[in-house]
């Protein structure tokens, strides 16, 4: 599945990748236009126009004695939908990890266990406000499509620039980073503590 979204998003097949990149646009901006309902309704209509209208065009070839009337789209009917229970069980379990690991973070950060990446939260929300005051859902949801499928695409024919560059800014914001923390009284000390302890257990290991 991974392999198949990153094919996609890099552009390897360039007719499927365009099919998707143009349904999804188009999908999205007559979103900004009519109301979901709407344009789900509309989609859903093309949608059973078409698998109608050929099941009719069999239908009509094999009453003029050109062809066997089936069900064009049989293979896909054909196709078994139903989980086992190991396939049920390891899906269960993927869901329930997913869960519990976002569980941990929101609590990492609005229990502030560390204040630092809970001042960071507050302040990329603190952005988000300005920026919720000039785009609205659907424009942010245009331009991360957008992104998706020129980004990956750029990076990789221009990698070993960009590497450079956001290592830069990734040791220049590890610096500010560390300042912060030092100036912020106790999370030094926590820090060391931390080291400690886990330095102590790797010993007694």
């Amino acid at each position: 599945m991974g392999s198949k979204v990153a094919d996609l998003l890099y552009w390897k097949d360039t007719r499927t990748s365009g099919v998707v990149f143009t349904g999804l646009m188009v999908s999205l901006l007559c979103l900004l236009h009519f109301s979901i309902v709407s344009v789900a309704a509309h989609v859903a209509l093309l949608l059973l126009c078409g698998t109608i209208s050929l099941r009719v065009y069999r239908k009509v070839l094999q009453a003029v004695h050109r062809g066997d009337g089936a069900n064009p789209f049989q293979a896909y009917l054909d196709v078994d939908l139903t989980l086992t229970r190991e396939q049920t069980e390891h899906l269960s379990q993927q869901i329930a990890s997913h869960v519990v690991s976002t569980a941990t973070q929101l609590r990492h950060f609005f229990l502030v266990e560390d204040l630092v990446d809970s001042l960071k939260l507050a302040l990329l929300f603190y952005i988000l406000t300005f920026v919720g005051a000039v785009f609205n859902g659907l424009t942010l949801l245009i331009l991360g499509v957008i992104a998706l499928f020129t980004v990956p695409l750029l990076y990789r024919q221009h990698q070993a620039q960009i590497d450079q560059y956001v290592g830069l800014v990734t040791n220049q914001l590890s610096h500010i980073k560390a300042k912060i923390r030092a100036k912020i009284p106790g999370t030094g000390a926590l820090a060391s503590a931390a080291a400690t302890v886990s330095g102590a257990k790797a010993k007694a290991e």
